[in-house]
């Protein structure tokens, strides 16, 4: 108790950088050499510095050095706010120097560079990593005695770098998908015209037109199984599940003219229903399952509408 009567409460003041570092390179730089436990203190590991001004063709890093696993690190300064040349050097530097982690030191990160850096941690391996460093001076009183606040802007994280595999495997998803379709429309219009107008696309689906607006044939791709379906979205629950009894009463015919047995769903909790023959144990990721997902789909397609276009016809006349 007697030890906090001898504390003086002052005020936090901040300085410019530049009081305490003229220029960037020969002063804070060099001062940051020596005193790189300042800023392993806040990014919770060690970094040993080897050199200053490392070179990477043309350019030079502040700051080349190694963490205590060995990896090698790079440092980039900017006592002012972060540009877009920065943002470029540090990418140049980390890769040409096969660097593992990149750290940027600035008085004022801008928030377009806060996203680059969120971007570059979502989108580069788990063993790559990217710091932004908010860089401040304070001192406290009227007294000579001044000290840098280093602050973690943004940093690296499981959650981003899961976020990151999650959006990767979106895209390749996607990637895929057209691919399938791409060559699956070009399979089916080389016996049928029904896909003659459709587009490849990236769903997951792909409907083709059987003469009504809400009932279509839908072919559907996953990683488990591939399905054709007559699906019905007519827009309301009701005039949907008339449409389906109206298909289920003429269930004998139209599996005689498909040639089998079709699962039917009218899923009474959704506003949808469906009619579907699926195959199982094939994958769309797989390019091997491709030309059997190919033959089952376009064989099934056209059974499909073969056997339901009539009775559309009907219930278009009504």
């Amino acid at each position: 108790m007697d030890n906090m009567q001898n504390i003086t409460i002052g005020k936090i003041e901040k300085i410019s950088l530049r009081e305490l570092w003229k220029k960037e390179d020969k002063n804070f730089t060099k001062w940051l050499e020596e005193n790189i436990d300042y800023l392993n203190d806040v990014i919770g590991f060690d970094i040993s510095i080897e050199s200053r001004e490392e070179n990477v063709g043309p350019f030079r890093v502040d700051l080349y050095g190694e963490d205590n696993n060995g990896n090698k690190v790079i440092i980039e300064n900017q006592l002012e706010k972060t540009d877009h040349t920065h943002l470029g050097q540090i990418i140049t530097y980390l890769t040409n120097l096969e660097a593992k982690t990149a750290i940027w030191i600035s008085s004022d990160p801008i928030e377009e560079h806060k996203k680059a850096i969120d971007w570059l941690n979502e989108t580069t391996p788990d063993d790559i990593s990217f710091y932004l460093i908010q860089l401040e001076a304070i001192k406290i009183g009227n007294g000579p005695m001044a000290a840098p606040l280093f602050t973690v802007i943004k940093k690296p994280s499981s959650k981003i770098k899961q976020i990151g595999a999650e959006k990767k495997e979106y895209a390749q998803r996607h990637i895929i998908r057209k691919e399938f379709w791409s060559q699956f429309i070009n399979e089916i219009n080389k016996t049928n015209s029904m896909c003659s107008n459709v587009s490849p696309g990236t769903e997951n689906w792909l409907p083709i037109a059987i003469g009504m607006s809400g009932v279509s044939i839908n072919i559907v791709i996953s990683k488990k199984y591939a399905r054709s379906e007559i699906y019905i979205n007519r827009g309301t629950k009701e005039e949907n599940k008339k449409i389906f009894d109206y298909f289920f009463a003429q269930k004998d015919n139209i599996e005689s003219d498909f040639g089998k047995d079709l699962t039917w769903e009218r899923m009474e909790d959704n506003v949808t229903s469906r009619i579907k023959n699926q195959l199982d144990g094939v994958d769309v990721s797989n390019k091997d399952d491709w030309e059997k997902m190919n033959w089952f789909l376009i064989d099934s397609a056209i059974r499909m509408d073969k056997a339901f276009r009539k009775h559309v016809s009907k219930i278009n006349r009504h």
